[in-house]
């Protein structure tokens, strides 16, 4: 078994926010959604390492929207330096990037940031063997 995707709820008409972070800020890749639910709206983006899909994240809309306090995905990267890389790149969209909890994560240094809807996003990267 494997996880196929993670779903996060955006309020209605939030694409084009959402596309500001998830394609420009974070770096992952707009896909379509299917045609037969291209009709709710939303949004999926994937992470790729060549042809494979790594990571996915389907964006949809919630009405009531309620931002998610807690739940979150938590994309891993390579390295150190591709961490502080993508936080500087977030930081530099005018989203705030928080490493408070940096080394509170056995294994890992990580960072959070928020969505433009206040959906928590989380970023870690193994230390270095």
């Amino acid at each position: 078994m494997r996880l196929h995707h993670v779903q996060v709820s955006i309020p209605k008409d939030g694409e084009d926010q959402a596309r500001s972070f998830y394609a420009e800020a974070l770096g992952l890749t707009e896909v379509p959604k299917p045609p037969s639910l291209a009709g709710r709206g939303g949004c999926w983006f994937r992470a790729f390492e060549g042809d494979s899909v790594v990571a996915e994240i389907h964006l949809g809309v919630d009405s009531p929207f309620v931002p998610a306090q807690k739940a979150h995905p938590a994309l891993v990267v390579a390295s150190a330096e591709e961490l502080e890389q993508l936080g500087a790149r977030i930081e530099s969209r005018g989203f705030e990037v928080s490493w408070q909890e940096r080394h509170t994560f056995e294994g890992y240094e990580r960072f959070h940031c928020r969505d433009p809807f206040n959906n928590r996003v989380e970023v870690l990267s193994p230390l270095a063997q």
